[in-house]
């Protein structure tokens, strides 16, 4: 048996391999790239959206197949075929997988998705069964790819589902960089609304941790949510910040839905600091249920959300 990773290249999936080299697994990083990130790992170069490069991937029927591959707002997203853009490899290209396991015999599959399935929080803690009305392409993408995940577990799969909320960690600070130049400079921090609301997150090492707690459990045919426990307000997580780090910037409040009006007429206009579905929820109270996860995978967070915070502050640093 091995564990087949595709996404190896990718933030995610660069700590992941790690840890299960770690723990003598074999494994096999499957990514766009011409050569792999870790040289002593075996890779192949797979484009998921093509089913013709999935062909040459050689899945045995014992395998465990992980699917990290995505398209997000990290990357360069066009301004046009946005929608293209995320559903070519979030949907096609998990399909385009599921199908080519699913064809050699593979019976066991991990697919990571996203909380943006969920969109406005309709109640707190956010569980698995909460509706989900995304706000955009991505979301969407995202919530097309669970409904495949439900089609190939009708025909004998065993599939588990991850909704993680915002993964950071080494090298990965995201829509954080904009926030951490002011900080930097000892500038004023505007948050979207008061600040009083939770805004969740997640650390990569969490993640991996996860995984490998649903290989433990044999890939259990369940949604899991994905977050840090007890996570603090976002005035108090970048005050914190922000007296940890010795600056002198302050956080300042501003009116919620006439920055979010003003980020999406910017948009519009081909500007955007912030893309609809960060920003919409941005001063929404938005915590997710991780309770589940706790209890069926015996995993929890390690990470708090100001601990992490500061970790990224420091690599933004260097």
């Amino acid at each position: 048996m091995k564990i087949i990773v595709f996404g190896g290249n990718g933030f995610v999936g660069q700590w992941l391999l790690k840890a299960l080299i770690e723990v003598q697994t074999e494994v096999l990083s499957c990514d766009l790239g011409e050569t792999g990130l870790q040289k002593d790992i075996p890779y192949m170069q797979a484009d998921i959206r093509n089913k013709a490069s999935l062909g040459k991937i050689p899945f045995d029927s014992d395998d465990i197949v992980i699917n990290l591959a995505a398209n997000q707002y990290h990357n360069k997203v066009p301004r046009k075929n946005r929608k293209a853009f995320f559903f070519d490899t979030n949907t096609t290209g998990a399909e385009n997988i599921m199908e080519a396991a699913y064809k050699a015999g593979c019976r066991k599959l991990i697919q990571f998705t996203t909380d943006m399935t969920y969109g406005k929080p309709q109640y707190l803690p956010v569980d698995t069964v909460h509706p989900q009305n995304p706000f955009g392409p991505y979301g969407q993408s995202k919530a097309e790819t669970e409904k495949l995940c439900k089609y190939y577990r009708t025909l004998g799969m065993d599939i588990t589902v991850f909704r993680p909320r915002m993964i950071i960690g080494p090298k990965r600070l995201g829509i954080l960089k904009k926030l951490f130049w002011l900080i930097d400079r000892s500038l004023p921090v505007p948050t979207i609304g008061n600040g009083k609301n939770c805004y969740q997150m997640i650390s990569v090492f969490d993640c991996v941790s996860a995984i490998q707690c649903a290989i433990r459990c044999g890939i259990p045919n369940e949604e899991y949510n994905l977050g840090s426990e007890n996570p603090p307000s976002v005035h108090e997580l970048l005050t914190g910040l922000i007296q940890d780090v010795g600056s002198h910037s302050i956080v300042v409040s501003t009116p919620g839905r006439l920055v979010k009006a003003t980020l999406s007429l910017m948009g519009t206009m081909g500007l955007e600091i912030m893309y609809k579905e960060q920003y919409m929820i941005a001063d929404e109270n938005y915590i997710l249920d991780i309770a589940k996860t706790a209890r069926q995978l015996d995993w929890r967070p390690r990470y708090k959300d100001s601990d992490m915070i500061v970790q990224a502050y420091q690599e933004f640093c260097r």
